[in-house]
């Protein structure tokens, strides 16, 4: 699955195939470039190999909090996931409106049902979608069900890329040369003008 859209670059696929390990190294390559990247990532936390929730990390300060994890009695729930909607809200908004604002490159890692019913960090995704700038980001492979009206921004903001076992070690190797087509997009890195965007 390829679809056109917009100046950004987006992942989809099944759990575990390896789409954050490539928005990784797409978003390393662009600070390579000397681009400023902000936004958010949820990687999981994992105990004794067990996991047990997932985090919310501002690209641009480091700073973390809990997004979900696994037996909070948040009444917002994914599975067996509680979602914690007032530490998503704070930090994943915080976090995306400081990259609208400063940052040459938006990344979201991901676009979920776990950052989509925070509704604070939803309307932070849908803004970053319309702001413009390129988004470098990972999508549910059920957004079009799940939320339509963030699927279809998605879409014109970017091409979405399915990752499967049979191509992600393709894309990854490919991760430099999408870096350098959306770092000249949003004019920053090698080539680019750089210029301060605040």
């Amino acid at each position: 699955m390829r679809r056109r859209g917009g100046s950004g670059y987006f992942l989809t696929g099944s759990p575990g195939v390896g789409k954050s390990t490539i928005f990784k190294a797409i978003v390393g390559e662009l600070s390579r470039l000397g681009c400023r990247v902000g936004g958010i990532a949820a990687p999981e936390v994992r105990e004794r190999g067990r996991r047990v929730g997932f985090k919310l990390v501002d690209l641009m300060t480091g700073e973390e909090a809990w997004l979900a994890q696994a037996g909070h009695p948040s009444p917002v729930r994914v599975g067996r996931y509680g979602v914690l909607v007032g530490e998503a809200e704070r930090l994943g908004a915080g976090a995306l409106r400081r990259a609208v604002e400063e940052a040459h490159v938006i990344g979201i890692d991901e676009i979920g049902p776990m950052e989509l019913l925070a509704p604070g960090l939803r309307e932070a995704i849908r803004r970053a979608l319309l702001s413009g700038k390129p988004i470098v980001g990972v999508v549910h492979r059920r957004l079009r069900q799940r939320d339509p009206e963030i699927y279809k921004l998605v879409v014109k903001a970017g091409p979405v890329v399915e990752v499967t076992l049979e191509n992600r070690d393709t894309l990854l190797a490919r991760a430099p040369e999408v870096a350098s087509s959306v770092a000249a997009r949003a004019g920053c890195g090698e080539g680019g003008q750089g210029s301060d965007t605040r």
